[in-house]
């Protein structure tokens, strides 16, 4: 079993700024899941999200819908996503997280689940429709029992009390969305969301901070920077990657942006 879990090495060490890319696995093309995750490891991306798509991705805005709803059409499964990555550690050293929802995880069954991450080297999981009260009763056990990372998400709305009982409970890090919204890229964050990530900051928690939601450029990039460790972006470089076709072009097209 995988002993190792990137994610914790990661917020470890004094790296700053840390970018985390999320792409869907099967959109636009069904056979370069493994090709995307090399390729933003060559170009420093230091997490990887790998999308498990979904019919109703409620956390999702369009661009995202959108990938999901080619990925299905391309015939990607948790099954057949998991036969893809099953050699991903013999080149990629980055940590991996699997972001998906609940119904094709529960098909799958989530010990299966957590054992084929475990197998394939992934090293942990975001469950948007996870709520954190049924993840403590029936599967803290056994995603620790794996060694999968549960990670989950905090909003503007989120009371403190529940932050620091999900600081208290989880592993990896806490993904602060940037607003109660859906996933889309914006061109800058208003004080509203810059105060709300400096309260965060400002609770000290154990667990390192990444902002997700919103980030496309140098702006939103560098205030979430500034309150967490860094910043996940989804949307942008699923467009990019939508346009380009080619991971090598997208992530350059967003290193520009980000620069």
């Amino acid at each position: 079993m995988n002993t190792i879990n990137r994610i914790s090495e990661l917020f470890k060490s004094d790296k700053k700024d840390l970018l985390s890319i999320y792409f869907c696995a099967g959109a636009p093309i069904l056979d370069n899941t493994a090709d995307v995750i090399i390729s933003l490891e060559q170009h420093g991306v230091n997490m990887v999200e790998i999308g498990l798509p979904f019919s109703d991705p409620m956390a999702d805005g369009p661009i995202i819908q959108n990938a999901a709803t080619k990925a299905l059409k391309n015939g990607m499964n948790l099954k057949f996503l998991f036969s893809q990555l099953k050699d991903i550690r013999k080149t990629v050293r980055i940590p991996l997280v699997i972001m998906g929802y609940l119904n094709p995880i529960f098909q799958y069954g989530f010990e299966n689940f957590c054992r084929s991450c475990n197998e394939c080297g992934i090293d942990g999981c975001i469950i948007p429709d996870l709520p954190f009260d049924i993840y403590i009763k029936e599967f803290k056990a056994t995603a620790e029992k794996f060694n999968i990372n549960v990670i989950m998400l905090i909003t503007p709305e989120t009371e403190e009390n529940r932050i620091r009982q999900i600081d208290e409970n989880t592993l990896g890090f806490i993904y602060m969305v940037s607003s109660a919204s859906t996933t889309g890229a914006q061109k800058d964050f208003s004080t509203a969301k810059r105060n709300y990530f400096k309260r965060i900051h400002d609770m000290h928690l154990k667990n390192s901070l990444m902002v997700g939601f919103g980030i496309s450029n140098k702006s939103t990039f560098s205030a979430a920077c500034e309150f967490a460790r860094g910043g996940i972006i989804g949307s942008q470089f699923v467009s990019l990657l939508e346009e380009e076709q080619n991971p090598n072009r997208a992530i350059e097209r967003l290193s520009e942006a980000l620069k």
